[in-house]
């Protein structure tokens, strides 16, 4: 039963992949796992970059996508608070998606400017390192708690959206909204499977 939802979150992509060098910020997450997946099973992309700031999910990650099978992956440790590091990363980069963010509604309330930093101050410097680098589509993952924010998790993904349309008459941006997935990292079904786990 685990993950049976995530594995049906993609079934068809309408954008062309192959020989394409992608780059997913967040890829070590619940969303970044599936996506990459995806595009391994069904392209054959120039480059796939997996950007995140968590060492050990990347060491992880790259043991279970056999990096050395798969020889275009490439592990890239960074921030999204790094306006520089992001600008290296995006360098010779076609298509950006933007999952990375600070997703759980209690700690982002607890740690309001943490969750600014990430979530609106990052998202920013990814639109400007794509800008700089010339990057052809950039695909921002929000959530909707963005519709009519009553907590400060929806509410800094709003005024990211904000920020994309405001910027999307410079470049090709698009932007999907995502639900609760089940089993996903932090979701409810995932702290009810640990628990029954621990019995």
């Amino acid at each position: 039963m685990k993950n049976k939802s995530t594995k049906k979150l993609f079934t068809k992509f309408h954008l062309n992949l192959n020989n394409k060098s992608i780059l997913i910020t967040g890829g070590t997450g619940s969303f970044g796992k599936h996506f990459v997946k995806k595009v391994i099973s069904q392209y054959q992309p120039k480059r796939l970059v997996i950007f995140s700031r968590d060492e050990l999910k990347q060491y992880d990650m790259s043991n279970e996508l056999d990096e050395k099978k798969n020889k275009y992956l490439r592990f890239f440790l960074g921030d999204l608070r790094d306006k520089d590091r992001l600008k290296v990363a995006f360098k010779e980069i076609d298509i950006v998606v933007h999952a990375a963010a600070l997703k759980q509604v209690e700690s982002s309330e607890y740690n309001p400017y943490e969750c600014i930093k990430t979530n609106i101050i990052g998202s920013q410097n990814v639109i400007t390192a794509s800008l700089e680098n010339n990057v052809k589509k950039v695909i921002f993952i929000s959530t909707d708690k963005a519709a009519n924010p009553v907590n400060m998790m929806g509410g800094s993904k709003r005024i990211m959206e904000m920020f994309l349309m405001r910027e999307s008459l410079k470049q090709n941006i698009s932007m999907a909204r995502f639900a609760n997935v089940a089993f996903s990292d932090g979701s409810l079904l995932h702290g009810f499977n640990q628990r029954f786990s621990l019995k």
